[in-house]
C-alpha cells in the first residue's frame, strides 16, 4: 500500500493556553493533507467540471479522530493518509498526525466522503477511472478496489 504524506507548521495561533495543538487543528491539518492529494495525485484543481471530473463532487460523511498524545509548542508535524476502503459510492481515508522524527502517532482517526450527484446530492457510484488511480492507496487493494465492492 502507497499512502500520501505532507508535512504542516503548527503556528502560535493554532495552540492553546496550555501550549498543546488544539483539537479542532488536528481535523484541519487532515483537511489540507487531503487537498494536496486530491491536487497532486488527483490533479484537481480550478473549476469543478461534472463532465470531466464526476468523481470531484462528494461530501464527507464522518470524520474520526483518536487522540493519542498531545503535540506541544511551535514547529512541524507530518499527517500521512491512505485509502482503507473503497465502496461503490464511499471511500474511507484512514489517517496518522506524527512527528517529523519518528512514526510514534500523535493522533489517527479516519475520514468517510461519498460521491454524490452534483444536481441532487445523492450518492452515485465512483468512476472506473478514478477507482484505478486510488488503488494504489489501497490499505488491501483486493477485493475493495473492483467497480461495484462494497458500498
Amino acid at each position: 500500500m502507497r499512502f500520501f504524506e505532507a508535512i504542516h507548521g503548527v503556528y502560535f495561533d493554532d495552540l492553546d493556553a496550555m501550549q498543546i495543538l488544539h483539537n479542532s487543528r488536528y481535523l484541519l491539518l487532515f483537511e489540507r493533507t487531503i487537498g494536496s492529494f486530491w491536487t497532486r495525485t488527483m490533479g484537481w484543481g480550478g473549476v469543478l467540471s461534472s463532465s470531466e471530473d464526476p468523481d470531484r463532487y462528494h461530501l464527507v460523511r464522518t470524520n474520526a479522530i483518536e487522540y493519542l498524545r498531545p503535540v506541544t509548542g511551535l514547529g512541524e508535524v507530518r499527517v500521512r493518509i491512505w485509502i482503507e476502503k473503497l465502496g461503490r459510492t464511499s471511500m474511507t481515508f484512514g489517517f496518522r498526525l506524527l512527528p517529523m522524527d519518528e512514526d510514534r502517532d500523535y493522533a489517527r482517526g479516519s475520514r468517510v466522503v461519498v460521491c454524490v450527484d452534483p444536481a441532487n446530492r445523492t450518492p452515485v457510484p465512483w468512476s472506473d477511472e478514478f477507482r484505478r488511480r486510488v488503488a494504489p492507496y489501497l490499505e488491501d487493494a483486493g477485493a475493495t478496489a473492483v467497480p461495484g465492492a462494497g458500498t
